[in-house]
C-alpha cells in the first residue's frame, strides 16, 4: 500500500510529494528505488497535461512498487532549481513534464551525467546522452477528434482554440482540421491562439478562451476543440451555456468536468503522457532506459500504434461513431492516411 505526504519545499515555493511504501516514513519502494517527476506550473489538478503525468506516476507506484518524488514549479523560475533539488536528493530517473523545461533540463543533465532524465514534449538540440525526449503524435489523435466533430455535428463550421502559437500546438490544429475535412471536405475551421510563443498566460486563461468560444458559438460554430491547458475550462463553460459541443485535450475532461458541462463534452483527445511517464520508469527498473536512449538518439515517440494518443468515449456522445473512428485509426496506423503536422 503506497501512501502520499505533502511538504512545502521552502525557498522554492513548490509542492513536494513523497510517496512511501508500507505505511511508514521509509522511502523504500522496490529496493529503495526513488524516481522523480517535475511538474510545470499548474501541477496536479489542471485536468489535462499535468494530471496525465500524475496518473503515470501513480501507476508506477502501484504496479512497479516505486517511490515517486514530485516537485511542482510555482513559477517558471522554479524549473531548474526543482530539477537540481531532485538530482541532489539522489532521485533517478527524473521526468520533467513539459517543453518549457528544455533549457533547464539540458544544463542540469550535462552537469549530472550519472542521472537519467526525460522530458515530455521537449526537443533539446544536441541532447546529452542521459536524456530521453518523449514525443507524441498529437496530430494523429487530433485527426480522430476532428473526424468525430464532423460526424457528430453534421455541420460545415467548427473551431480550434490553441494556447501558445507554436509548432507543437499547430500539430493539434493540423490534425483536427484534416480529420474534420476527411469526413466533410467543405468543413471550415475557425482558429485562434491565446498567446504567442513564450506567453505562459496562454495555458491559464479560461476567461479569454470562454470569450472566444462564446462569440464563435453565437456566430454558428457547432464544435470547439481547445488545446490550451487549463484555458480549456473556459470553452467547456461556454459550451454548456450555449448548449454546443466542446472537445477536451490531453486527459479525459468529461471525468473532471462539473455535471452541467458533461452533456456538452463530445470527446477528448487523449495524449497519453501517463503511458510515457510509466514507460520511462518501467524501462529504468528493467535496466533498459539508457540503452534505449542510446539506440534511439534519445527520441521516444508515442503514437496511435502504441496507444500514445487516442480519443475518449466517456458520456457516450460518440458511441455511434466509434466503429468508423476505429477504422480511420487503423488506416492511419497502416499508413493509408497520412496526417499532416502543419496547418
Amino acid at each position: 500500500m503506497i501512501k502520499s505526504k505533502q511538504l512545502l519545499a521552502v525557498g522554492l515555493a513548490a509542492t513536494l510529494v513523497l510517496a512511501a511504501c508500507g505505511g511508514d516514513d521509509d522511502d523504500s519502494g522496490d529496493g529503495g528505488t526513488r524516481v522523480g517527476l517535475a511538474f510545470d506550473t499548474g501541477g496536479r489538478g489542471d485536468g489535462t497535461f499535468n494530471d496525465a503525468a500524475g496518473r503515470g506516476a501513480d501507476r508506477a507506484e502501484s504496479e512497479l512498487t516505486l517511490s515517486v518524488v514530485e516537485l511542482e514549479a510555482a513559477t517558471a523560475d522554479d524549473r531548474k532549481p526543482n530539477l537540481e533539488t531532485l538530482t541532489d536528493d539522489g532521485v533517478n530517473p527524473i521526468v520533467a513534464n513539459g517543453f518549457a523545461f528544455g533549457e533547464a533540463l539540458a544544463e542540469v543533465a550535462v552537469a549530472n551525467p550519472d542521472t537519467l532524465y526525460a522530458i515530455t514534449d521537449g526537443f533539446i538540440p544536441d541532447a546529452p546522452p542521459n536524456v530521453a525526449m518523449l514525443g507524441f503524435a498529437e496530430h494523429e489523435g487530433s485527426f480522430l477528434v476532428g473526424a468525430a466533430a464532423a460526424l457528430a455535428c453534421e455541420c460545415d463550421r467548427i473551431g480550434f482554440i490553441g494556447g501558445q502559437e507554436i509548432d507543437l500546438i499547430k500539430k493539434f490544429e493540423a490534425g483536427y482540421t484534416a480529420g474534420a475535412q476527411y469526413i466533410n471536405p467543405a468543413m471550415t475551421v475557425d482558429v485562434q491562439y491565446l498567446g504567442a510563443a513564450g506567453d505562459n498566460a496562454a495555458w491559464g486563461s479560461p476567461d479569454k478562451a470562454k470569450e472566444i468560444a462564446n462569440a464563435w458559438y453565437a456566430d454558428g460554430v457547432e464544435v470547439i476543440y481547445t488545446a490550451a491547458g487549463g484555458s480549456g475550462a473556459g470553452t467547456r463553460e461556454a459550451a454548456a451555456e450555449s448548449e454546443k459541443w466542446a472537445i477536451g485535450v490531453d486527459s479525459d475532461e468529461y471525468l473532471i468536468a462539473p455535471e452541467d458541462q458533461k452533456p456538452w463534452i463530445l470527446t477528448s483527445m487523449l495524449k497519453r503522457v501517463d503511458v510515457a511517464v510509466f514507460d520511462v520508469y518501467q524501462q529504468f527498473q528493467g535496466d533498459t532506459l539508457q540503452s534505449k536512449i542510446t539506440d534511439t538518439g534519445g527520441f521516444f515517440v508515442y503514437d496511435l500504434a502504441s496507444d500514445g494518443v487516442g480519443y475518449s468515449t466517456s458520456g457516450g456522445h460518440i458511441d455511434e461513431y466509434t466503429d468508423q473512428l476505429d477504422e480511420i485509426k487503423g488506416m492511419i496506423v497502416a499508413g493509408d492516411i497520412e496526417v499532416p503536422t502543419t496547418p
